[in-house]
């Protein structure tokens, strides 16, 4: 891999992550706002963005994606039918089940739990994300992983859980995977801009359909001034800058060592409530923010080599490909 890029990759992740952070501080100047019809508005917003910027894009798709060669210059960046499967089901997971998921888990539970069982989201990565890419998972990474799952957990304020809020949780922590994992296939053709516009534009009308069956003719008002300026943001900054950042990161990183910076979004949600003047941090929030620093730092430096350095044994079949038929 590339040094540069891989540096890039790891800035770009970091960065990413940061600002998915800052969304539970922002989201409370919505927090009066329909939730469903504010997230298709979101997405919809933040998809009309990026389908104007690939209007200019004409570049190959640069994803490091399991090793494969870029997109060729020329070659048409309209996806194909299997992948708009894989784009309508990381829209659907990803996505759209991801916000229902978080919406009616927070019910049950308290956001502490619901960070808590998200924050394994590096140890699922580090481990399904190279058998993707026909690798066998680097224990030093897998166990950085836990390192910073622990410390996101910690950060997060390890809450309890009813049954229902777990399994919402769980469902929350699925999407979260599904994410980054369904992008997998889709970036080296379509790349990083095109898998963030296509997503995005997708689960606009899923959200806004939910929106109906749950609001009705509530799903979208006229927002206030605080509301429109929190929509802005969730939509330019933590949706289009952000998945731009996380798509082009996954594709240098791989998925495990990408996966890694996941920890960061607790850590930097507290930083976030502390530069808005909402609360103070203290010794968990702080003990944690180590340990994910720590554990990123360690998985990063565990695995300096090539993603084909250490393959699985091919079965002697068919290769193996990654198709759900979908994500």
């Amino acid at each position: 891999m590339n040094l540069n890029s891989s540096r890039r990759g790891m800035v770009g992740a970091g960065t990413a992550m940061c600002l998915v952070g800052s969304l539970a501080a922002v989201s409370a100047t919505i927090s009066d706002y329909p939730v469903f019809g504010g997230q298709a508005v979101r997405y919809a917003v933040a998809a009309l963005i990026l389908l104007l910027v690939t209007r200019l894009d004409r570049t190959p798709a640069r994803s490091l994606v399991g090793g494969r060669a870029p997109t060729p210059p020329g070659t048409a960046h309209w996806p194909r039918p299997r992948e708009w499967a894989l784009l309508a089901a990381l829209a659907a997971t990803g996505l759209a089940a991801f916000n229902v998921c978080i919406v009616f888990a927070t019910r049950d539970t308290s956001p502490a739990t619901i960070g808590t069982v998200i924050a394994t989201v590096p140890i699922v990565l580090a481990l399904v994300g190279p058998l993707m890419e026909r690798r066998r998972p680097a224990l030093p990474v897998v166990l950085s992983a836990c390192v910073v799952a622990a410390g996101a957990g910690l950060a997060s304020g390890l809450g309890g859980a009813s049954p229902r809020g777990l399994l919402l949780s769980l469902g929350a922590l699925g999407g979260e995977v599904c994410f980054s994992l369904l992008a997998v296939p889709l970036l080296p053709r379509l790349g990083p801009l095109r898998v963030s516009a296509y997503s995005a534009g997708l689960a606009a009308p899923m959200l806004l359909a939910i929106g109906l069956v749950r609001d009705g003719g509530a799903v979208l008002r006229v927002p206030t001034g605080p509301e429109l300026a929190g929509l802005g943001y969730l939509s330019v900054i933590v949706t289009t800058i952000a998945f731009l950042l996380w798509y082009d990161a996954l594709g240098r990183l791989g998925p495990d060592r990408a996966g890694l910076f996941a920890g960061v979004i607790p850590v930097s949600a507290v930083i976030a409530t502390v530069a808005l003047g909402l609360d103070t941090p203290g010794p968990a929030d702080l003990g944690g923010a180590a340990l994910v620093a720590a554990g990123v730092v360690v998985g990063l430096r565990a695995r300096a080599v090539p993603c084909e350095a250490a393959p699985i044994e091919p079965p002697g079949t068919a290769s193996i490909e990654f198709a759900r038929g979908s994500a």
